[in-house]
């Protein structure tokens, strides 16, 4: 049987584009601004560390962060994030989205600060400190996470809602541009500073340099916390969850172009239109109703993130092509060139997969995206991976192939951007009834942070060779490049058979329509 549809939802869906809708994308984007910057400001941070607190080591390993401290400061951040989602996106749920969201905000600035001022100068203890930080830092990333994505799929009109929210995905873009911007502006401005070609002198500015990086990344964050505070609970939340329809008509007029009486209902709204069902989070009712759609998110956001965290990881290669004389150049050229090819990645695949994203999210829909950026990036990385050793890394200088790999490398990214690292994010928040809704988000979210995890750290492992070895003095050789990236590329396949079978396409659809279709399926 068909439920009656709320004044003030019909009108939510039905809304045209307004000012409002573009403050949220800002405002809500901006979690996801600091997640991008201190992802991507993190290994050009790893690169200064070394050069600060390792040069005490021999030739072949001077100047190198070792290959431990770079995976636990990944791991713990991610570590964070995963168990932020879940956290805060229960707390969504239970205490409204607005009451938690200025929270998880403070966390990123509070992280963000405190990991540029990391306590102390004694590296052990500049290491665990920065660890604690990033830890702190991930909770509130973590928290975001659910939260900015409900909080727009619910303000937005079910036409243009998948663009809204992947509008709000696309920041993090920015964010990795900033992070490579930022880099190479504070480098540059230390580099010709009077004294910076003293040896004591450099390593005492440096040390300061790489926390100013860190640090700068909580200043838009920083600035939307007020607009955060005066955001009013999302209607949807207020009429289904806290069955206060009265409220929630007053909270939207207050944002969107709409005169109340419009909204307001004529008599009490039925018990059949509330968010309340008689079944609990996790029952037999619940996974009955909603189990495949919370596999469907979680296994392919685990897939998605295996292979983006990954991807971040072999940029090392990339920077060992293109920057191979490393013990000529001093710690803040090595971080602008290291930025700059961050910054051209960014700008030629990065954003503007997330710009396609936005523009056809809403006219293919979710499921076709996915499946299309899952097989090209498969592709890509079948095309790095077989020839690896036999022919991208092979001393020929006549042959330019080191610039056919970074094209490969940036094509695999275009198709995750304008693929399932967007629709993963997007997804979740409109297949769930309100009162689940961002606690699915973020158990959605946080699975796929495990696959972070492996894709992070253990593939870090995984593709270490016998020079790597011999390198940097741990006694570990994984399974090295070419296995690496075909498994990769093997995942991303299982991701086009997942989104095929299980995947539902959610473009069209009002959030309750959605909702509505995974209860009527048995």
């Amino acid at each position: 049987m068909a439920r009656k549809k709320l004044k003030v939802l019909s009108a939510l869906d039905t809304a045209k584009t307004q000012y409002y809708h573009f403050k949220a994308i800002i405002v809500a984007g901006m979690g996801l601004f600091t997640d991008a910057y201190d992802l991507f400001s993190i290994t050009l941070i790893t690169k200064m560390i070394g050069r600060v607190y390792y040069d005490d080591r021999a030739r072949n390993r001077q100047y190198v962060t070792p290959p431990v401290i770079v995976s636990a400061l990944v791991a713990v951040a991610l570590l964070g994030t995963a168990i932020g989602q879940v956290v805060f996106g229960r707390l969504g749920d239970l205490k409204g989205r607005r009451r938690v969201y200025g929270l998880a905000l403070l966390l990123m600035v509070f992280g963000s600060l405190g990991s540029g001022f990391s306590i102390c100068i004694k590296r052990t203890c500049v290491l665990l400190s920065l660890g604690l930080f990033r830890f702190l830092l991930g909770l509130g990333i973590g928290g975001d996470y659910p939260l900015s994505s409900t909080i727009m799929s619910e303000f937005a009109n079910k036409k243009t809602r998948g663009s809204f929210i992947a509008a709000v995905f696309s920041m993090q873009g920015f964010g990795i541009l900033a992070s490579a911007t930022v880099t190479i502006v504070v480098s540059s401005i230390f580099r010709h500073a009077p004294g910076a070609k003293e040896k004591q002198h450099t390593a005492a500015a440096a040390d300061f340099a790489w926390r100013l990086i860190l640090m700068l990344g909580s200043v838009p964050a920083a600035l939307t916390y007020y607009w955060r505070m005066m955001m009013p609970e999302t209607a949807r939340y207020t009429a289904l969850v806290e069955n206060n329809v009265m409220q929630a008509a007053k909270d939207m007029e207050k944002v969107m172009d709409i005169s109340i009486t419009q909204i307001i209902e004529e008599t009490s709204p039925p018990s059949s239109v509330s968010s309340h069902s008689g079944y609990s989070l996790f029952s037999k009712e619940f996974f009955r109703r909603h189990g495949r759609d919370l596999f469907a998110c979680s296994f392919n956001w685990f897939l998605v993130d295996i292979v983006f965290y990954s991807s971040n990881l072999f940029q090392s290669h990339i920077y060992r092509i293109k920057l191979k004389d490393k013990q000529n150049l001093d710690v803040y050229q090595e971080a602008i060139d290291t930025a700059k090819l961050q910054a051209i990645i960014a700008v030629c695949s990065t954003i503007p997969g997330y710009f396609f994203s936005v523009y056809f999210i809403d006219r293919v829909g979710r499921v076709k995206i996915q499946m299309m950026g899952f097989f090209f990036m498969a592709l890509a990385f079948f095309a790095m991976g077989v020839p690896y050793y036999s022919y991208w890394t092979t001393d020929d200088e006549n042959k330019p192939r080191d610039n056919g790999f970074l094209v490969l490398y940036g094509v695999a990214f275009f198709f995750a951007n304008f693929g399932p690292n967007t629709t993963t994010f997007i997804v979740p928040a409109e297949l769930f009834p309100a009162r689940f809704r961002s606690t699915c988000h973020g158990i959605s979210g946080a699975v796929g942070k495990m696959g972070a995890i492996i894709g992070s750290v253990g593939f870090l492992w995984a593709s270490r060779d016998q020079k790597e070895r011999d390198q940097d003095g741990v006694h570990v050789v994984g399974i090295g490049m070419v296995a690496s990236l075909c498994m990769l590329g093997g995942v991303c396949l299982v991701g086009v058979v997942t989104t095929f079978l299980f995947t539902k396409e959610t473009m069209g659809r009002s959030l309750e329509e959605n909702e509505c279709e995974s209860e009527e399926i048995t």
